[in-house]
């Protein structure tokens, strides 16, 4: 049966909603888990490719300016699908398209080919969206909307859980199969050296997409078949009197706080094996950075798992601001310093990251009703800025230095502050 089919759904009884709620939010959470370990081996394939493909910063972010601008591509059109086909239906496209993508590393890895890489993570990418559209806007409704902020930070805990955990598995399986030669060693090569030299590197990605992908489409089957609560009140078919998503002010706001809040955290996260490469702050290799980069995505788990109950006693734009203020200063501070210090300032950016996402996303859809399906695709669309930000990023270390680079990710900081202090929602009047 196909998921989302009148059998499998059921309806949210408010006097019921602990005992409806809480299955539907488990299931749900483990596909938040599933697309931040997807995100974050960007991370990781990030070096490795630029080491096998012999790449400058510029050239190897494209790995993250290929995924992030999936979203800018499929999310609005996502918004617009789940107006007609709802929720459930669109998580389950979402799963199989990842792991179709999933797949296409296979054939990326045997030419090898960074250009195929790339097509594969925009497939990767374009059910990610399709993903995300349909479950934070999902997760954010189901329940009481006084507690939208604290229940999507508990579900986006999940996906800092994935993020953390992908550092480990992706640095064991695909950086420390074998040292990766020098750029010198490279040219050194013959023709037919290093094209034998770059098979066995790719190699290494097969099998840990292979069972990645395999994973996606047993999960997408699970989700096809399990029983998740219908809520039309979120969906199309009501009629908006004088009313679009581009006329809620909070909503403009919060597109372009996701898109700097993205664009800040993927650019520190792409670059932080490279920078924790350098001599002046941590001279780690490859494979011991990546282990590091771990702290920085696990910081974010630990900060949406407490973001989750600090949101239920404190509101969500004054702790939005205060986070916002510290990753800048921390930043600040890694610039301004070197070695460990440097290091683990920026490391510890991850903490205060933790909360941002779900909270502009909330108070993004505040109010909005019928038109939430519309507005989670404007704001997902809005993930793009982590395509954008970190190839800025990637062109000015090459020109200043990495290790001055970060001064765009302290601007994107300054901009979210600026969000949690005007953004005001207007609730939109149905009819």
């Amino acid at each position: 049966m196909a998921p989302g089919a009148q059998q499998n759904t059921t309806t949210v009884n408010t006097a019921n909603q602990e005992r409806s709620y809480r299955g539907p939010l488990a299931m749900v959470t483990t596909l938040f888990f599933m697309w931040g370990f997807l995100t974050s081996l960007n991370d990781i394939l990030i070096p490795h490719l630029k080491s096998i493909f012999d790449l400058n910063y510029a050239e190897v972010i494209l790995v993250q300016f290929c995924f992030f601008s999936a979203y800018a591509v499929f999310s609005v059109p996502s918004g617009k699908i789940i107006e007609r086909i709802g929720y459930h239906k669109m998580m389950f496209a979402g799963l199989l398209t990842m792991g179709l993508g999933a797949f296409l590393f296979i054939p990326a890895a045997s030419v090898p080919s960074f250009a195929l890489f790339l097509t594969a993570l925009i497939v990767l990418a374009a059910g990610i969206t399709a993903l995300q559209v349909a479950a934070n806007p999902y997760v954010a409704v189901l329940g009481p909307p006084r507690t939208a902020s604290s229940r999507l930070n508990l579900t986006q805990a999940f996906n800092s859980l994935g993020t953390a955990v992908a550092p480990f598995f992706g640095g064991m399986l695909i950086l420390g199969v074998a040292a990766p030669k020098t750029a010198a060693e490279l040219q050194a090569l013959s023709a037919h050296a290093l094209r034998a030299y770059r098979v066995e590197e790719a190699s290494s990605v097969k099998l840990p997409y292979l069972g990645i992908g395999l994973a996606l489409v047993v999960l997408g089957i699970v989700i096809a078949r399990f029983n998740l609560p219908h809520i039309p009140e979120a969906e199309g078919g009501h009629v908006v009197a004088n009313d679009s998503v581009w006329r809620h002010r909070n909503l403009m706001l919060g597109t372009v706080a996701i898109f700097t809040y993205v664009g800040a955290e993927v650019a520190i996260g792409s670059f932080l094996v490279n920078y924790m490469n350098l001599p002046e702050i941590g001279n780690l290799r490859a494979e011991v950075a990546a282990k590091y980069l771990s702290f920085y995505w696990g910081g974010a788990m630990i900060g949406r798992f407490i973001g989750s109950a600090v949101l239920q006693k404190i509101g969500t734009r004054l702790v939005l601001g205060f986070n916002a203020i510290v990753a800048a200063v921390l930043v600040c501070l890694s610039m301004a310093s070197y070695g460990q210090l440097a290091m683990w300032a920026l490391l510890a950016v991850g903490l205060f990251n933790s909360i941002m996402f779900p909270s502009i996303f909330t108070l993004g859809i505040e109010g909005l009703g019928p038109l939430t399906g519309e507005a989670s695709g404007l704001l997902v669309m809005a993930i793009v800025g982590g395509a954008i930000i970190p190839e800025l990023q990637g062109l000015l270390a090459d020109r200043i230095g990495l290790h001055h680079a970060f001064v765009l990710p302290v601007l994107c900081y300054l901009y979210i502050l600026f969000f949690a202090a005007k953004g005001k929602p207007r609730t939109a009047q149905i009819t």
